[in-house]
Parts: C-alpha cells; structure tokens; sequence
C-alpha cells in the first residue's frame, strides 16, 4: 500500500519534469506553447457553451414539464410485465443525455430505495455502464465542427440501450 502511494503521489511532478526536460533538450519553448494551448482551449470552452446550454436547458424542460412522468405512468404496466421497475426509466433516459443528471438520480435512487436493494444496485450497474452519448456527440462533434454525425447517434444510442438491457439482465441473474 505505502509504494502505491509514494508512486501515486510522485508520478504527474515526475512527468511533467521528463517534459520540461525534454523541452529544455529539444530547446522547445515550453512556456510559451503552454500558453499557446491555454488560449485554445479558452476559445473551444466558449465555442462549446451554446451546446451545453441547450442541453441544460432540455434536460430542465424535460424533468420540469412533467413529461418524463407521464410517459413512465404510460408505460409503467408493460415495465411491471416484464420485470422492470419503472422507477429505473429516468435513470435509462436521462444517462445518455447528461452525466450529472443521471448521477443525481442515481442518488436519490439509491437514497431512497438503499445501496443494497435491486433499483439500487441496478442504477449504479447502469451508471456505471452507460455513457453520455448526447454529450459526447455535441462536445466532441462542436469542438471539431461536425455537422453531420451520420451513424455516431445511432451506434452510440445503441449502445446505450444494450447496455441498459444488459445492466438488467445480469443484475437480474446476480442479485435475484
């Protein structure tokens, strides 16, 4: 444990003194691409705040409107038939949109329902299996300038759902 440690706490001021030696070497100017780089990733920050407001904004719109709700009492009685419980669905809808929303309810579901029950232990499986696909999509894709993103939303939404069907399944078979 004590070596894990003295490497965990030595490994980034060891490396950043290989590249600042290496720089030295090469007489690379480090400073000033350091702050080269600092500028551009200023101006992408900026070129990427319309996308994630309107992401925020949706995500509002949608928790607040009552919509989600609606759709989860609509489907709540094909969910029970199939051995879903419906309190999961916000968490599988929401993941794909947004990391810090699907967390939050990660934890309230976990609040409410315990760490050890079936919700639970499904939501952190889910959690921990789904991405952002919608946030990766926007922020990567503006960052670069991509308009069209052709079979990314497809293959990434796919994705998502195979792992919410699985995330299902095996906690399922492992936890009864």
């Amino acid at each position: 444990m004590g070596m894990i440690t003295t490497i965990s706490t030595w490994i980034i001021p060891c490396f950043i003194l290989i590249v600042l030696s290496l720089a030295l070497v090469k007489k690379v100017p480090a400073y000033e691409l350091f702050v080269e780089g600092g500028k551009e990733g200023v101006k992408m920050a900026f070129s990427l705040l319309p996308f994630l407001v309107g992401m925020i904004v949706a995500i509002n719109i949608l928790r607040s409107s009552g919509a989600m709700e609606a759709f989860i009492q609509f489907i709540s009685p094909a969910l029970h038939l199939i051995g879903i419980p419906p309190d999961i669905i916000p968490l599988a809808l929401i993941r794909p949109i947004s990391g810090t929303a699907a967390l939050g309810m990660t934890t309230e579901l976990i609040a409410t329902f315990g760490p050890d029950s079936f919700i639970g232990r499904l939501a952190s499986t889910m959690q921990g299996s789904t991405d952002t696909t919608l946030y990766v999509l926007t922020v990567y894709f503006g960052a670069v300038g991509i308009k069209k993103m052709r079979y990314a939303l497809k293959v990434g939404l796919l994705a998502d759902l195979i792992a919410i069907l699985s995330s299902i399944i095996i906690v399922k078979m492992v936890f009864g």
